[in-house]
């Protein structure tokens, strides 16, 4: 593994770098993309059914200790209950999109390294195709040894750049459709608290 490097010359370090970022930024983004961590099934059962006991206050109490998104989102709706609907679905919606933008954080950070990484692997094959050719003008091609060195550089950094960019690809394509789903979700799950909230409020004035 370290002769490759070695071998594959400079522009193997960057590579390297980008390898280890997007698995970083990956296994971040798993573990902040749980379902359970975004939309917990039972805590939003348990609001939908306090609201429709007409309980907002005992509602709000629950959202306050919820850290999930979903939980934040419900207490921006549950804060101006009593302020009218068209306040309501505002609040939710301003908070819903900024908590989507917080499930889609460092996602564009593995899309960007997808595209780096076969460009810095042509980068070093080019190098090592100049390193070949300066051989070539001063040697002659009689003796093949000395042509190795550049040629090895030129397939190995071509070839660790795609090896670091597919995978990542694939990385970048799982996380944007968990965070979508999720989002997706986390929408139909406030719709449908803004629409209990309005049967709710209707029953009461009725």
């Amino acid at each position: 593994m370290v002769d490759l490097i070695v071998k594959g010359g400079i522009l193997m370090y960057p590579i390297i770098f980008c390898s280890i970022i997007a698995l970083a930024v990956f296994l971040e983004r798993i573990w902040v993309l749980r379902t359970k961590r975004v939309i917990p099934e039972e805590f939003i059962g348990n609001v939908e059914e306090l609201i429709r006991k007409q309980k907002i206050s005992d509602a709000i109490f629950l959202c306050q200790g919820e850290p999930s998104s979903i939980g934040k989102i419900f207490l921006s709706g549950l804060k101006n209950a009593g302020r009218g609907m068209w306040l309501v679905k505002e609040a939710v919606e301003e908070r819903g999109g900024r908590e989507a933008a917080i499930l889609e954080k460092h996602v564009g950070i593995l899309s960007t390294i997808a595209n780096l990484s076969p460009l810095l692997g042509l980068l070093g094959t080019v190098s090592g195709m100049i390193k070949t050719f300066n051989v070539i003008s001063v040697q002659g091609v009689g003796n093949p040894a000395p042509l190795a060195g550049g040629i090895a550089e030129a397939l190995i950094t071509t070839a660790s750049g795609l090896c670091v960019a597919i995978p990542t690809l694939v990385c970048h394509r799982i996380v944007k459709d968990k965070a979508e789903a999720l989002i997706f979700e986390m929408e139909e799950s406030s719709i449908k608290l803004i629409e209990i909230m309005e049967n709710s409020s209707q029953q009461n004035h009725g």
